[in-house]
């Protein structure tokens, strides 16, 4: 995975990021996971937000993640899942070894090149790749508004609408939009900005700045002004493809 800033800055806040970030529907999981499956691989897994859909679903439940310090919160939350140091470019797996590998909110992070070259090597003929992007849905005036707060020109582009082809040997590409909303207290809602990757690496004056602003919005906005629960609306988008035999 690309070894600039912004990449390397979530282990110091993995706290935020744990309790901040959304999980994922189930529906992704059924989507992905092929029948019978034995082996499934979380790439970039990070906390393990997407990994804990997969428990139950194959025989093994294997996390590759770089940071150490969002590995070791995974092992911690969970511990029947293998968590191994990696990249999407290094998987530390051997060759035709799984049946699904996947990169959530991830893949934006890998050399393409390389991250299709791996994947297409673990897999098995037949298994699938996924990727996932959690988005923001900012079609009402609330989230609009909380986009226009937070993006900064520095963050990440995230090209979850136009992954149409992947070179090697994958086909039957599919691609599937899954809408959700996530409620979280305040407190989440403020850790899920402040996990962002580009917000952690912001100066603390401009970071606190950020922050004022976003509950300036809770506070004044009528779908949130007052209300316990921060209700944030999502579109999963998920593109599967499957390794030729």
């Amino acid at each position: 995975m690309t070894s600039d800033q912004p990449a390397r800055s979530f282990g110091s806040a993995v706290d935020a990021y744990e309790h901040g970030r959304p999980g994922y529907p189930a529906a992704v999981a059924d989507l992905l996971v092929p029948p019978s499956a034995r082996r499934l691989v979380d790439v970039g897994a990070g906390t393990g937000k997407f990994t804990r859909t997969l428990l139950g679903r194959g025989a093994e439940v294997v996390a590759v993640e770089p940071d150490p310090a969002m590995r070791g919160r995974l092992s911690a939350l969970l511990p029947d899942v293998h968590a191994l140091d990696g990249t999407g470019e290094a998987i530390p797996l051997p060759d035709a070894s799984a049946d699904l590998v996947t990169f959530a909110q991830s893949w934006h992070w890998v050399d393409r090149e390389a991250g299709v070259r791996e994947a297409a090597r673990v897999l098995r003929p037949g298994g699938v790749l996924g990727l996932l992007w959690n988005v923001r849905d900012e079609t009402d005036d609330w989230s609009r508004r909380l986009g226009d707060v937070i993006t900064r020109p520095e963050a990440r582009r995230m090209s979850y609408d136009d992954e149409t082809a992947l070179d090697g040997p994958f086909g039957a590409r599919e691609h599937r939009v899954y809408h959700w909303v996530h409620e979280q207290d305040r407190a989440a809602f403020l850790d899920m900005v402040l996990s962002r990757s580009y917000v952690i690496v912001l100066p603390d004056a401009e970071r606190a700045e950020l922050r004022r602003a976003v509950e300036g919005l809770l506070d004044t906005h009528p779908e949130t002004a007052g209300r316990a629960a921060i209700r944030v609306p999502y579109r999963v988008h998920v593109h599967r493809y499957e390794r030729c035999t």
